[in-house]
């Protein structure tokens, strides 16, 4: 009787072995894009510019600034809910190229009472469409408010982001101090302390009007480098990583060096 000869073993292909110097260089480069996606992401949500304004401002300009996460779809819709338990007594919007605006407003049951008299009726909605925010760039969205709310120490807005595909973005989360942000955090306005009456005339200053392109003010300017401040830090832990990284990989290629000139 014939046998079949022994079956050999199947050896699998011999994978590259990877040198230190390979390993470090591909931890840098992750650590690296780690930092930046988490610093890009982090600074990429709707925000109010300015963010911070005394509490006896009045008749201030602000921008909704609205950034277009999607990178194949663009932003077709925005909406920004006024808050109602500490509403804003009057506001009126820019017009915005290439966009139109909707106001909804709301009768309050209690009105609010001011030097001009009283007001029931207040905005709580502000939509705008019609036109896009394509990826990779945004859309500043001015609003300018009249007296803001008494009794709180910010005032948080709602905003609805709706893209072409038809998916929404629903910015509404608010910070909580101590707490990491939100993933999805709303736009916060903050009420510092009142200025003198020495400082009513820069507190009364109007604000840059118009689209993404008006002129900032010093206070706007700050508030972008506040809001830029995550980014900021990402980009430098990226930096240290890659040079702790670097140095590591070259004390390396030192020692190989020798070891090889000793041979």
């Amino acid at each position: 009787m014939r046998t079949s000869p022994m079956t050999r073993p199947t050896r699998l292909p011999r994978l590259p072995r990877l040198t230190p110097m390979t390993r470090l260089t591909a931890a840098a480069a992750l650590a690296a894009a780690t930092v930046l996606a988490a610093a890009t992401t982090a600074s990429a949500h709707v925000i109010v510019d300015p963010s911070s304004v005394p509490k006896n401002a009045t008749d201030r300009t602000f921008a909704f600034r609205v950034p277009n996460e999607d990178d194949t779809k663009s932003t077709v819709q925005v909406e920004i809910d006024f808050p109602t338990d500490h509403p804003i007594p009057s506001a009126l919007v820019t017009t915005v190229p290439g966009w139109t605006d909707k106001i909804t407003t709301t009768k309050l049951a209690t009105p609010i009472h001011t030097d001009d008299g009283d007001v029931t009726d207040v905005v709580s909605q502000v939509i705008w469409t019609g036109g896009q925010i394509t990826p990779g760039h945004y859309q500043d969205f001015t609003v300018e408010l009249g007296a803001l709310p008494e009794g709180t120490d910010k005032v948080v807005f709602k905003a609805l982001q709706t893209y072409s595909d038809g998916n929404v973005v629903r910015w509404i989360e608010e910070p909580q101090a101590g707490r990491p942000e939100p993933k999805n955090p709303a736009p916060v306005l903050h009420l510092t302390t009142a200025a003198a009456d020495g400082d009513s005339a820069v507190a009364a200053t109007p604000a840059p009007t118009g689209s993404a392109t008006a002129k900032a003010s010093a206070e706007t300017a700050a508030a972008k480098a506040d809001s830029s401040d995550s980014t900021a830090r990402g980009l430098g832990i990226a930096g240290i990583v890659v040079g702790v990284l670097g140095t590591a990989a070259g004390v390396l290629l030192a020692r190989r060096g020798r070891t090889g000139t000793s041979a």
